[in-house]
């Protein structure tokens, strides 16, 4: 698969190298991207949060990854450009910072714009809470803040959902992903949600 790149939290088994992944973060320790980056299997990432994930860490100070950082704005507007055929636009997002290095400025209304580039993958494995057969996806919370445009963003489109149903059963009103946009779909077993940083309020 050579440099292939996966948005999302990938499966690991087959022991693919030289992947370039594109997902808010690298996973949890030993736990979704993480098994990847543990297993040697992740060569650049583009995200826009490290995390608590010590082994990045040690891989981009020793150079053994190629990470990019890309502002949250900007990374969601990145993958929703690459699904709406953008393939670019200007942000003030980063002007004057590492963020534009390198990359062409303009001036607009009296503001400078940095260019940004849309975001596309071979593949997008993306999680939904509800979809019917046909791929038509529901979600919840915070999952719609990057699964609607990474699935958008991608070439193939593998969808894991939490129920899956009957074409027909799903209010239509309520469908976020359309089956269009959706190449493979199955309904997932022990959905276990990790949180990576557990803050609890002090007691009086």
């Amino acid at each position: 698969m050579g440099s292939r790149k996966i948005l999302s939290t990938p499966w690991c088994r087959k022991g693919v190298k030289n992947l370039t992944t594109i997902s808010n973060n690298v996973g949890v320790d030993d736990f979704g991207l993480g098994k990847c980056l543990y297993a040697g299997q992740i060569k650049a990432h583009v995200g826009s949060y490290v995390g608590e994930n010590r082994l990045l860490e040690q891989l981009v100070l020793t150079n053994k990854i190629d990470l990019t950082l890309v502002p949250q704005g900007t990374f969601a507007e990145r993958l929703r450009a690459g699904g709406a055929g953008i393939p670019a636009f200007f942000t003030p997002t980063g002007v004057g910072t590492m963020v534009a290095e390198g990359k062409e400025t303009r001036e607009f209304d009296g503001r400078t714009y940095v260019m940004e580039r849309g975001l596309h993958a071979d593949f997008a494995l993306i999680k939904a809470w509800k979809g019917d057969k046909w791929g038509n996806l529901i979600y919840r919370k915070t999952a719609r803040n990057f699964n609607p445009m990474m699935a958008m963003a991608a070439k193939i489109t593998i969808a894991e959902v939490e129920h899956l149903v009957e074409p027909g059963e799903l209010d239509g009103d309520h469908v976020i992903t359309p089956s269009i946009f959706v190449k493979r779909i199955f309904q997932g077993m022990n959905h276990e949600k990790r949180i990576e940083r557990r803050t609890l309020r002090k007691s009086a």
